[in-house]
């Protein structure tokens, strides 16, 4: 079971190009921070701007620096089947643990289509798969009949729920076997979904707070849970911090005050604002991380 705060991590650029040296040292940080897991090439990773060897190299990065001390989950969506299935192909074949895989974007497919396009991934690729509602960025959503018939297929293991609605993750469980996982796709709501049943967040937030966010999973699965709630209060600033601009802007911006990367991400995204970089500074100084 891959379990508890996962990192939706974002990769370093130096130059334009992915940053091999300093993505490592984010991933020892989340090592020693007691993170769970990670996920290279999300939406936080800028996948939609990795060229496929790029897409591929991050993996293998994440996979060699983990070094199977924490889980690495390979974003490996993509609205075209083909592609997707390829991507998911050579992520395997990397070393990851897992793989993440976005509802279908752009193109609006019926829920037959999304069906579909799910089942030919997990029937080319003998790898544990999560999928991903996000319907902010894709415009549809997997509706929890959906996912039922898809948690049927062995290797669809689970579902990172981000569209921010409890209730739908309560359909979904109620709908789905009880060994299917459920993760936060929304920071704002860990400790709700952990509460009627996920098995842990795929965070944001957890960039910048990896060692209060794995601590707070660790305390809600030790049975501790009004001290888990108090972390998940304690961090609700800071998740509302990293999404004042769009993600991964805020995050990569933290990461870059904090020391941790260079600053910059790929066009079309651009840096922060004036007037929202300050309001980032004065919560990372809340938090006393810069």
């Amino acid at each position: 079971m891959i379990k508890g705060s996962i990192v939706a991590i974002v990769t370093p650029f130096d130059g334009g190009k992915p940053d091999k040296a300093r993505f490592a040292e984010l991933i020892e940080w989340h090592v020693q921070s007691g993170t769970h897991g990670i996920v290279p090439c999300g939406s936080t990773g800028e996948a939609a701007t990795l060229d496929y060897e790029e897409h591929i190299q991050v993996i293998e990065w994440a996979v060699n620096a983990a070094k199977g001390r924490m889980k690495v989950i390979g974003g490996t969506g993509s609205n075209a089947t083909a592609e997707a299935i390829e991507l998911s192909r050579r992520a395997k074949d990397a070393g990851a643990d897992a793989l993440l895989l976005v509802s279908p974007y752009y193109n609006k497919p019926t829920q037959e289509g999304i069906y579909q396009h799910q089942m030919a991934i997990a029937d080319a690729v003998q790898i544990p798969q999560i999928l991903y509602n996000v319907p902010g960025r894709t415009s549809s959503s997997i509706l929890p009949e959906t996912v039922a018939r898809l948690a049927k297929h062995p290797n669809i293991i689970g579902i990172k729920e981000a569209s921010g609605s409890v209730e739908l993750s309560i359909d979904i469980l109620a709908v789905c076997p009880k060994e299917f996982l459920l993760y936060s796709g929304d920071d704002f709501i860990n400790y709700p979904l952990l509460a009627i049943g996920s098995t842990g967040s795929i965070s944001v937030t957890g960039n910048v707070l990896p060692e209060k966010m794995a601590k707070m999973h660790n305390l809600f699965f030790e049975g501790k849970l009004k001290e888990s709630l108090a972390l998940h209060y304690e961090m609700r600033e800071m998740s509302k911090a990293m999404f004042i601009e769009t993600n991964p802007v805020p995050a990569k911006t933290a990461l870059a005050m904090m020391g941790k990367i260079k600053e910059g991400a790929r066009l079309p995204l651009v840096g922060m604002a004036p007037a929202t970089r300050q309001k980032l500074e004065t919560a990372l100084k809340s938090y006393k991380l810069i």
